[in-house]
C-alpha cells in the first residue's frame, strides 16, 4: 500500500486530529471577510436531517444580512481552517423561534478550531470549542465533543454546579461542559427572552459585537467590548468556524478575520 494511500485509510478511520489537519490553516496576515454579503461562497452547510442539502431553506442570505432560520439543528462553516486571529462577529436574534426551544432561550453559537467531519457532535455539528451565543449566556465556553473530547484550562470559582471564569480564580482542566461567562445570572433560566442583571448581550432585535480572540492555545470572548471570558491550553488551536442554527433566528451581517495585534 502506497503512503499517501495509507494515510488517507487513517484519516478515514480515526478522523482528522486537531494536531494533523488536512489543510494548512491560514493565519490571517490582513482582515479576511469570511461573509461577502451577497451570497455564500466560502462556507458549506450541514443539517442533522438533509446534511448537505438545505430544502427549508435554513440558510440563506437576505439584503446583505445572512439569516440562519434555526428551524433545523445544524451549522454554517467556513471552507478553509483558520488559527491565531481575532474573528468579529455582528449578529442579532431574528423572531423566529422552532420545535423543542420554541418557547425556550433563544439559542446558537460561534464554533472555532472545528475539526474532523460534519455531524460528529451529536449529529449537528463540528467537534470545537464553541463561543456561546445564547440569551443571558453569550460569552459561555462550551466544549463540543465530536471523535475526541476537547479540553481547555481556565481560572474559574465554583458556585453550586457552575463553573464560572474569574480571571485570578482556582486553575482548573475542564474536559466537558461549560465555563460560564463572569456575570451569568445564577438564577437564569431556559426561557425565551431571558434577561439577566448584568447580560452584557443587547435586547433582542439589536446587533451585538462578538469577537473570538485566538492565539497560540489560548481563547478570549470579547461580547460588546466586555472581555467576559478567557480559556488557555486548549486541546485544539486551529481549524474551521462554524455557525449553528439551534431552534432561533439569527441574522449576521459581519463575519470577519483579524490579524492579532
Amino acid at each position: 500500500m502506497r503512503p499517501t494511500t495509507l494515510a488517507i485509510v487513517l484519516v478515514a478511520a480515526l478522523g482528522a486530529s486537531p494536531a494533523d489537519p488536512i489543510s494548512e490553516a491560514i493565519r490571517p496576515t490582513a482582515t479576511i471577510t469570511l461573509f461577502n454579503h451577497q451570497n455564500l461562497d466560502g462556507w458549506s452547510t450541514f443539517l442533522h436531517d438533509h446534511h448537505a442539502e438545505d430544502p427549508l431553506h435554513v440558510f440563506s442570505v437576505r439584503d446583505g444580512v445572512l439569516r440562519i432560520s434555526g428551524e433545523e439543528w445544524g451549522g454554517i462553516a467556513t471552507t478553509r481552517t483558520y488559527r491565531d486571529y481575532r474573528l468579529i462577529v455582528e449578529w442579532k436574534w431574528g423572531s423566529a423561534t422552532w420545535g423543542e426551544r420554541k418557547d425556550r432561550a433563544r439559542d446558537s453559537g460561534i464554533l472555532v478550531h472545528g475539526v474532523g467531519p460534519d455531524g460528529a457532535a451529536g449529529g449537528n455539528w463540528l467537534e470545537s470549542i464553541e463561543s456561546q451565543v445564547i440569551e443571558g449566556g453569550a460569552g459561555d465556553f462550551i466544549l463540543v465533543a465530536g471523535l475526541r473530547k476537547p479540553s481547555v484550562v481556565a481560572e474559574v470559582r465554583q458556585e453550586g454546579d457552575q463553573i464560572i471564569w474569574q480571571r485570578g480564580g482556582e486553575r482548573r482542566t475542564i474536559t466537558e461542559g461549560r465555563v460560564n461567562w463572569f456575570g451569568r445570572d445564577p438564577a437564569w433560566k431556559d426561557t425565551l427572552g431571558f434577561r439577566g442583571s448584568r447580560d452584557v448581550e443587547r435586547p433582542t432585535g439589536q446587533w451585538n459585537r462578538q469577537e473570538v480572540i485566538a492565539r497560540a492555545d489560548s481563547l478570549t470572548n470579547i461580547v460588546n467590548g466586555v472581555t467576559v471570558n478567557e480559556v488557555t491550553q486548549s486541546s485544539h488551536a486551529e481549524g474551521r468556524i462554524q455557525i449553528q442554527s439551534e431552534g432561533a433566528e439569527i441574522l449576521v451581517r459581519t463575519a470577519e478575520l483579524h490579524p492579532l495585534q
